[in-house]
This record gives structure tokens, sequence and C-alpha cells, in this order.
């Protein structure tokens, strides 16, 4: 195994941390706008790592084993996707102490906390960067980014013309990781934050960073001070060069997610070619990678699951059905489970309610239930996948994920309207009159005819064994 034998019982956790939960009002910026403000690109909120400890119980109740970290180091802006200074923790957010702090409590309570890796593109305020606008071409620096002339235009309104910035935003001055000094600072950050106990790395857009030398060898930097540090790459799409012992552990399995939603959402992909698709996920990388993919139904980048989904609360609950029964690593962006709505960056980058009266608590219970579940059944964290039954007309689909003698039965409704359908037994080794208990309502059932009878209301599915 190439991979971190973690990963694939871990239930993944996302937190954008200026919106979690505010701990230390002390070091909130002096124009903070109220907690629960519309999103903007540059309205503060207040979250901070001490807002993390201090709701930590609530993670545990939730039952999540990991937490991924959106940006932390020090930035100018809410997502800090433009890092100034690798090294430190956004004072906004507290300092290494509390970093230290929270790393302590997850690991006392047996999670693991990756955090996001820019290495692709700094921030204006870098220092590297701010000594090319100082002193130009007699820069030391000058050869860490992509300079085209001086002087450089790095503030006027437009995007930038005489730097290579990414996707030509001024504000993202993109790294010449060519440059055998710029790796290296590259990698040492990357070895500092393993040392200090971080548990992996989460890669923003490796991809453009197009060389496989340079991640083989932020590989092994990484796996030098944690082998079991886990690094997931941010791929959009199928793509078997980056996950492999000379990449990334996990991809971020977005194609798992859009053909999920396209199945949910106003029926614009039917049930032959949604099986089509998650299916081939499972065989387009190795097993072990498979396995330590990172499956998210929402993140810092998509619309909110609740509005995706049009409100629904029933479809939203079989999005995660199928979610914590798939191979890889289950992924909850903070607050879809009790069904926190948002569009587009930055609207999905909204606060945590912490009042309870506005929580949707049936689809809350509903997570945690499934979590509970996943742990409890190795076969749903490690099992095969083998699918059993499918009707490309009425949407109608069953599968089991299968761990020697211990089998669980998956099987959804993905219609309008309630189904009845029959599911054989054979593949799973239940005999006849034998019974059968739905696992998240305790319902029980008795194979009849060799076959499993289900009757299931419109967008729902049931776990059995």
């Amino acid at each position: 195994m190439t991979t971190p034998y973690w990963v694939p019982d871990a239930i993944f956790y996302q937190i954008f941390p200026d919106r979690f939960a505010n701990g230390d009002p002390d070091n909130d910026p002096p124009n903070v706008v109220p907690w629960g403000s519309p999103p903007t690109l540059r309205g503060f909120q207040g979250g901070d790592l001490r807002g993390i400890i201090q709701r930590f119980d609530y993670l545990l109740d939730l039952g999540v084993n990991a937490l991924y970290l959106n940006p932390i180091f020090a930035s100018p802006s809410t997502h800090r996707y433009n890092t100034t200074d690798y090294y430190q923790i956004d004072p906004k957010l507290g300092d290494l102490a509390d970093f230290r702090a929270l790393l302590d409590l997850a690991h006392r309570n047996g999670m693991r906390v990756i955090l996001d890796g820019v290495f692709n593109h700094c921030g204006r305020g870098f220092f590297a960067f701010a000594d090319v606008l100082e002193n130009e071409d007699e820069s030391p620096y000058r050869d860490w980014f992509h300079i085209k002339q001086f002087p450089l235009d790095a503030y006027t309104p437009g995007e930038a013309q005489n730097y290579l910035g990414w996707w030509n935003h001024k504000s993202l001055p993109k790294f010449n990781t060519d440059n055998p000094r710029v790796r290296r600072y590259l990698l040492d950050v990357a070895r500092y934050w393993i040392e200090q106990g971080a548990d992996g790395w989460r890669l923003d857009v490796p991809n453009e960073i197009d060389d496989d030398d340079f991640w083989a060898e932020f590989r092994q930097v990484v796996k030098s001070a944690n082998r079991d540090a886990y690094l997931l790459g941010e791929i959009w799409t199928i793509d078997p060069r980056w996950a492999n012992d000379k990449h990334f552990d996990g991809l971020m399995n977005y194609p798992f997610r859009d053909a999920l939603l396209r199945l949910l959402y106003a029926g614009t992909l039917d049930m032959p070619h949604f099986i089509e698709k998650i299916e081939g996920l499972l065989t387009a990388y190795p097993p072990e990678n498979v396995y330590a993919m990172y499956v998210p139904l929402g993140s810092h980048d998509t619309e909110r699951l609740m509005t995706k989904l049009e409100g629904s609360t029933d479809k939203v609950k079989l999005a995660f059905l199928l979610q914590m029964a798939y191979p890889g690593a289950p992924a909850i962006y903070y607050g879809d489970e009790i069904g926190l709505s948002g569009g587009k960056d930055p609207d999905c980058r909204r606060a945590f309610p912490w009042d309870r009266r506005e929580w949707n608590i049936e689809l809350q219970h509903w997570v945690r239930t499934l979590i509970r579940l996943r742990k409890q059944f190795p076969a749903l964290r490690r099992g095969e996948y083998k699918r059993l039954f499918a009707d490309p007309h009425n949407g109608h689909f069953a599968f089991a994920r299968i761990l020697g003698e211990e089998k669980v039965l998956i099987a959804i409704n993905a219609s309008g309207s309630p189904q009845q359908f029959q599911i054989p037994c054979a593949p799973l080794g239940w005999r006849e009159g034998q019974t059968v208990c739905n696992l998240i309502t305790n319902q029980k059932y008795t194979v009849e005819g060799k076959k499993f009878h289900v009757k299931l209301p419109a967008w729902s599915g049931l776990w059995a064994a």
C-alpha cells in the first residue's frame, strides 16, 4: 500500500475558517462584519482556529474524523488563496499556539487535519514578489515568477499583462517552479507543516504545476516527514495521471458529485448513464487510490448542495446516502449537514448558523446516522463494490458493499414516485426466509423467492444487512 492506511476510514469535514465559528473576538479585524452577513470577497466575519476548538464537540457528535481546512496562512483575503507568508498562521485566525492546540485536540480524539496547499501562486504581498515590485529587474527574486516586462502593473484594474497571474488575476502571481530556489522554498514549506503535526495536504490546482518531477519530489519530502500523510489533489476531471505513487494518494472526486447531482437535479442524467459514470470511476484508478479518493457533495467552489437540489430535503438525504456508501472518503462541506443554502462563490461561503432554530434537524440526524453506520460496518468503508440491480426506466438501482462475510445492500429510488422492486439475493448469499434489517429505520424484511422485495418512497433509499 502506498496510500495512507487511515483514509478509507475517514469521514472528512471541510471548514472555510472565516465562516465556521468565532472563538476569539480579540483577533477580529476592526472592520469585521456581523456574523451571518451575506458573504463577500472582502468581508471578514471573524471565524478562527479557536472557534473550531470551541465547537469541537459538535464535530465529534456528528461523527466526522478528519478535517480539511481551507487556507490558514497569512493573507489579506477571506479565502486566503493569495498567501503572503507560508510560515505564519494568519493573525486573524490565531497563531501557531492555536494551531497546535487544535491539532492536539484533534489527535487526542482520533481526528486528522489536512491543510490547503497553495503552491501554484502566491499573493502580491509575498516577500519575493514585493521585492520584485520594489527592485524590478535588479531583484534577486525576479526569476521566482514569470515576468514579461517592467514596470509591473500589479494594482490597476484589469488582467495581468506584464507578468503571469493565475487565470490572469493580478492578485495571484504564479510561481516559476522551474527555479530550484522556488522549488526548495515550497518543499520546505510542505515539510515544515507536516513536522508541526498536520496530517496531509490538499493541493490547490496541482495540474497547473505540470511537472512530474516536482510532484514526485514533493511526495518524497512529505512522506519522509510522515509516511501516513495524505496527499489530495484538486483535479476536477477523470485523470489517472495524478493518482499513483508518484503524485497523489487521492483526488477530489468531483466527477462523482457531478454525476450524482445530475441524476437528482431535474433528471439531467438518466440511471444507465449515471451507473456507467460512477462505475467507470472505480476502474479508472488503481484500487488503493479509488479507496483514497475524497468524495465531496459540495465545496467552497460550488453551489451549496441544498441550493443545487432546489431545497429538497429528500434529495439531499438521498445524495448523502449514496455518498456515504460509495468507495472513497466521504466529505461534508461545513453546514451542508444542516441544510445551509448558498449559490456560487462567494455565496457558498456563508457563516455557520449556530442558532439551532435555523438548522434542518431532520437532515442533520440523517447524516449523523449514516456516519455512525459507516463506522459500524467496515464493508461500507473497505468493501468491494458490486452492482446488483438496475432499472433503466424507473430510477431503481441497487449495489452491495462486500467485505468477507459482511454484506451491506444499498438500494435507491431516484424518481419522483414510489417504486416497488425486487433485488436478487444470490450475490449476497441471503437465503430464502432470511430476515434482513433496514439499518437506518430498523424495519425488517424477509427474503422471498431468493429476492429482496422493497418499496421505496420517491427520492429515497436504504441500507440493509
